[in-house]
């Protein structure tokens, strides 16, 4: 498993991107080095001036892979939720019953992806800090539909559809699938958030004990349906 996803290329679209950073030494740096910045100044104080002295390069060069740092932000959203939705996709697809492919897949999204191997240039501790403080910034934004029809987002709404379809396959009958799908992806974003920052009014204290919130919030409410329709 580890040596398969160590090797894994995300496709990401390319309107994201002026030219691919996956595709030189340099671009791959600016990638790199743009996530520890992020993550380390928060993206309002992150700007392109401040990685080309980080990498020591010109900022003219930064902007001949993107056209601006919301571009940026949104790239780096799809390459998270791509990496994710790979190991998804590759550790639910031999589990035959419905139920423990739901509760694998809620596993994958809630908890720390450490144990992911991926290009060495990535880290994936530092990416996962950014999309929980910084995620919802790469679309709240006027630019949202005109970004959307442009396929900026097709990654994170495609892993939405994956995990609503095994909600369906738990229970034909519930009628919110793709709502319950958003809910856990955003709202464990929020809770590790919230953990973080806002501690009296988190019952989450650990990686451990968000997924059990959404493990016990999805067991209870499907199974509810479920009974409900017998």
């Amino acid at each position: 498993m580890e040596s398969l996803l160590s090797n894994i290329r995300i496709n990401i679209s390319e309107c994201l991107y002026v030219k691919d950073p996956e595709s030189s030494k340099l671009g791959q740096r600016i990638l790199s080095n743009s996530i520890v910045l992020i993550d380390q100044l928060g993206f309002e104080e992150f700007n392109f001036k401040k990685l080309g002295q980080e990498i020591q390069s010109n900022e003219s060069s930064i902007y001949r892979y993107f056209e601006n740092k919301q571009k940026l932000l949104q790239y780096l959203s799809a390459l998270y939720w791509g990496i994710l939705e790979y190991r998804l996709v590759v550790e639910t697809t031999a589990i035959q019953n419905p139920e423990e492919r739901l509760y694998k897949a809620v596993e994958i999204v809630t908890k720390n992806p450490e144990s992911i191997s991926t290009q060495p240039h990535i880290n994936l501790n530092n990416l996962r800090n950014i999309i929980i403080a910084e995620f919802t910034k790469s679309y709240h934004q006027k630019h949202v539909d005109e970004d959307n029809s442009e396929g900026n987002f097709s990654i994170y709404k495609r892993l939405v559809l994956r995990i609503a379809e095994m909600i369906q396959l738990v229970d034909s009958g519930f009628k919110f699938p793709k709502s319950l799908a958003s809910t856990i992806l955003d709202g464990s974003l929020h809770q590790f958030f919230i953990s973080a920052h806002f501690k009296s009014i988190s019952d989450t204290a650990s990686n451990s004990e968000v997924f059990d919130f959404f493990n016990q919030m999805i067991s209870r409410l499907l199974n509810r349906m479920t009974n409900g329709s017998k």
